[in-house]
């Protein structure tokens, strides 16, 4: 059991029966009151966002998370399927809800990691997590025109897998660039 002041970010807690991570926290101390942590919560089954107060006697529940590596094999048609990283035959596909914006920057025969809660003995995956960084190779870049730098020297690419980002003019085509999955943003050439 986590203490009001220990509900901090990134903490996974059980709120109305189901997983919700801790988006925001701040402990208020007003005069002539007891501390309060105000919290901002995001369900990890429906994807809302919940504003909620702890006060010095609650407490909250850890919720019990497992995380696992599995390997994504292909997206379609809204599905994106994923495999057990040791057993290729259990296969199993998550939902375009579920994925988010992650999406983007999934590559086919890449090990992700997911998070598992357990529900009254029912596995659920409730969270996809992306390495922050990961390399792709450039598919297409346009090329860049000399004295074009009004917009801050940037030119929108095509990565291997469809997605397009913002990268600086030297980017050229076949380049491997490395991209943030928080941001969405160009890193670094590699």
């Amino acid at each position: 059991m986590l203490q009001y002041n220990e509900i901090r970010e990134k903490k996974i807690i059980i709120y109305n029966n189901e997983p919700c991570e801790v988006v925001d926290s701040h402990v208020a101390r007003t005069q002539q009151r007891k501390p309060q942590n105000q919290v901002k919560l995001r369900s990890l089954i429906s994807g809302k966002t919940i504003a909620a107060t702890f006060h010095v006697s609650d407490t909250a529940e850890e919720a019990e998370i497992d995380r696992r590596e599995v390997k994504f094999l292909y997206h379609n048609r809204g599905e994106y399927w994923f495999c057990d990283k040791d057993n290729p035959k259990n296969r199993f596909k998550l939902e375009t809800a579920l994925i988010g914006e992650s999406g983007k920057f999934l590559k086919s025969n890449e090990n992700v990691s997911v998070l598992v809660w357990e529900d009254d003995g029912e596995e659920k995956i409730i969270k996809l997590d992306l390495p922050i960084k990961i390399e792709f190779k450039v598919k297409s870049a346009p090329p860049a025109v000399k004295g074009n730098t009004a917009q801050g020297g940037s030119k929108i690419i095509t990565l291997e897998n469809g997605t397009t980002i913002n990268a600086p003019m030297f980017i050229s085509e076949g380049d491997t660039i490395r991209v943030n999955t928080e941001t969405g943003e160009y890193v670094e050439r590699v």
